[in-house]
């Protein structure tokens, strides 16, 4: 029986070699963790992108090698938004709300353009209704009922309306023929002026002018039928147009108030108290603008009518009643009265007459444009002449002679309005601003000095 030798046991040194491996691994790896943070702040190092090693079956990732050193550095690509400068980005910001709202103002005209007759009656009426509504005011305060007040009014102001338009086409029918007459004396003076001018005109070259006029009114008869047809349709249309407006200034007279609180309504809530105190501030304007040219146009066609009537040119009273209906449009009115006296009166009396009724309407003009109308029409409706000029153009051309009249009563109630709104919003951002805490009073250094001093 043969015994068995033990061998080597393992003693504690093993554990001392094992423990070295580990360590030496575990700073490999923090050698590499210490390259990988390097590589990634110098922005040389690639995270993420990996790469399936040869053999590996898609078990071994390899990052990708930084670029060489002498390679040129290429920027990152900005953001889009970032790369567009802020002039064009706020340029391009208004442009888009610009080109909204000139498609609004566009549908709009389109919308006035189809319902013309109706805007312009209610137009009327509104016009109508601010130079009448004071009256009725005052009866109410007399203690007239306010329907009887409303109807009284109403029937007095149509029926003195209907009575100087009929004064003016009765003195119209009644100087016709004087007129006719006066027209063909006119011309025979005008042509023998003009014979005996230094312009070198031939009797001849006026023959030839006066025959191109006839052919002219003969050829186009047809066109001139038509645009009579088109004449009492404009009639129909007219009268149609007076019905309506007569309707609304009775419902406006009447009943304006709750008309007003019922337009309220529509307005959203957050904007309506700014809307509500707007509105009897654009009424005021209104009327007193109405009334202001009411009394400047008296005025011009009383001292014009008074010059024409001295001055013996025919049909004075007519003349003198369509300086006052003209006179409601600002600047082109007076130029269109002014120059058709001047024409009657040169065609009837000669240069001589005419040179000094023009005279009478520029001086009548110059004392309304610096005196008049500032003093009657005052700060509320004051408005620059370009806006003028430009308000009266736009309304002539979008809706003729009655876009030409509420052209500038338009403006000057949206300047109040634009004005009040500005100001009622600043006021409303200075009531929600925070209130501003105690005010610190910065102190000099020696005093900041003796102050801890003192407190130390």
């Amino acid at each position: 029986m043969s015994t068995q030798q033990p061998g080597p046991q393992p003693g504690p040194g093993w554990l001392s070699r094992t423990g070295a491996k580990l360590t030496r691994m575990g700073e490999l790896l923090n050698e590499r963790r210490a390259a990988a943070e390097a590589e990634s702040a110098d922005g040389v190092g690639v995270r993420g992108v990996a790469s399936y090693g040869p053999g590996a079956d898609g078990g071994g990732i390899d990052h990708v090698p930084a670029p060489p050193s002498y390679a040129p550095a290429v920027a990152a690509r900005p953001e889009p938004v970032d790369a567009v400068p802020w002039g064009m980005r706020v340029a391009a910001e208004a442009g888009w709300r610009l080109l909204v709202l000139a498609g609004t103002l566009w549908v709009l005209m389109k919308v006035i353009s189809a319902v013309q007759l109706v805007v312009l009656a209610f137009v009327a009426a509104l016009l109508v209704t601010a130079m009448l509504q004071p009256t009725v005011a005052r009866l109410r305060r007399v203690g007239l009922p306010r329907g009887l007040a409303t109807a009284v009014t109403a029937v007095l102001g149509f029926v003195v309306m209907g009575l100087v338009g009929w004064f003016v086409v009765w003195q119209v029918m009644e100087n016709l023929d004087n007129l006719s007459d006066r027209l063909k004396d006119g011309i025979e003076e005008l042509k023998r002026w003009l014979l005996n001018s230094p312009f070198h005109v031939t009797e001849d070259q006026i023959n030839d002018v006066a025959k191109n006029l006839s052919d002219a009114v003969g050829t186009n008869t047809e066109e001139i039928t038509s645009a009579g047809l088109q004449g009492v349709t404009v009639m129909v249309e007219f009268l149609t147009g007076i019905l309506l407006a007569m309707f609304s200034t009775l419902f406006l007279l009447y009943d304006g108030k709750r008309i007003w609180q019922w337009t309220l309504r529509l307005v959203p809530a957050q904007a309506r108290p700014g809307v509500a105190g707007a509105g009897p501030r654009a009424w005021r304007t209104l009327t007193a603008y109405v009334r202001g040219t009411v009394i400047v146009a008296l005025i011009d066609a009383i001292f014009i009518g008074l010059g024409i009537w001295f001055l013996d040119v025919p049909m004075a009273v007519p003349l003198a009643v369509f300086i006052f209906l003209f006179a409601f449009i600002p600047l082109v009115g007076a130029v269109m009265s002014g120059a058709l006296a001047v024409v009657v009166a040169l065609v009837t009396q000669g240069v001589f007459t005419a040179l000094m009724v023009l005279a009478v309407v520029l001086a009548v003009q110059q004392i309304e444009g610096h005196v008049l109308q500032p003093f009657i029409l005052g700060r509320a409706v004051r408005v620059h002449p370009l806006a003028v000029v430009l308000a009266v153009a736009a309304g002539g051309l979008v809706a003729g002679i009655g876009g030409a009249v509420v052209a500038v009563p338009l403006v000057a109630v949206t300047n109040t309005v634009v004005g009040y709104l500005r100001a009622y919003s600043m006021e409303t951002a200075l009531r929600a601003a925070p209130e501003p805490g105690p005010e610190v009073v910065p102190q000099p250094a020696a005093a900041q000095g003796e102050t801890v001093a003192v407190q130390e």
